[in-house]
């Protein structure tokens, strides 16, 4: 049974067709990629995966419940999270305080337990503390855990956001570039915790423009151009693929 599957979705932006008909599935417990041209479909298909465009025709079934025109809140309530290309980080709050934040859509704490500091909101922020350090220490950023967002390197920055939908207790985690642009160390560091957070349970779905690391770690890949699924099979199949070499690994 797939964990998720797009049914003949199709996303027009007036007269452009973003994506024409659209058909994946993603099996539990894998890791796959997504790529493409610039332009092709990638990002869109998150969006209306995640809530946050509403497709023209198709259905979308995330643990074969129909998801196609529920808003992205409730979405991720089902268990859908995504980071984004350009992070959304607290910039001026501390890594710790960015995580904690990301356990806010788990928290039981009612208001007025929260004005009284009550014994019941001191135990639920300990335990809140207590699964943040956990993302700290899987990520690797406890030693950074007292800085300042901003003052976090870009590499290390992605690795934030990745902790922060980590803290949201994804069934399905979407990440949007995870390792673009980043050196070669960063890459393999991030890549490696993406292997962890597929151990510890959790799907992945990624868009990546970094071949290598595509190649290297996803289980299976589906390819884009033009809003078309133009290939879906292993990493050595698409990279012998003529269609996929035309369209974009030979550009």
């Amino acid at each position: 049974m797939a964990l998720l599957e797009l049914k003949e979705v199709t996303k027009r932006f007036g007269g452009l067709i973003a994506l024409n008909e659209l058909a994946l599935e993603v099996s539990r417990g894998e890791i796959l990629g997504l790529i493409g041209p610039n332009g092709s479909g990638k990002t869109t298909a998150f969006n209306v995966i995640t809530g946050f465009h509403q497709p023209e025709s198709g259905m979308i079934l995330f643990e074969e419940k129909d998801v196609t025109r529920l808003s992205p809140h409730v979405i991720a309530n089902m268990g859908i999270i995504r980071t984004f290309q350009l992070a959304s980080l607290f910039f001026d709050l501390t890594v710790l305080d960015n995580i904690l934040i990301g356990l806010h859509r788990l928290t039981r704490i009612k208001i007025y337990d929260e004005l009284l500091n009550t014994p019941a909101c001191r135990y639920q922020k300990g335990e809140q503390l207590e699964r943040a350090m956990e993302i700290l220490e899987l990520t690797e950023l406890e030693p950074y855990k007292d800085a300042l967002a901003r003052n976090l390197s870009a590499g290390w920055r992605k690795t934030l956001a990745i902790g922060i939908a980590l803290a949201a207790h994804p069934k399905l985690l979407l990440l949007d570039e995870p390792v673009c642009t980043l050196s070669p160390a960063r890459v393999a560091s991030i890549m490696k915790l993406i292997m962890k957070v597929r151990e510890s349970g959790v799907t992945v779905m990624l868009i990546e423009h970094n071949m290598k690391a595509i190649m290297d770690f996803c289980d299976r890949i589906v390819v884009l151009n033009f809003g078309k699924k133009i290939a879906d099979d292993t990493p050595r199949k698409v990279q012998q693929n003529r269609e996929v070499i035309d369209a974009y690994l030979g550009v």
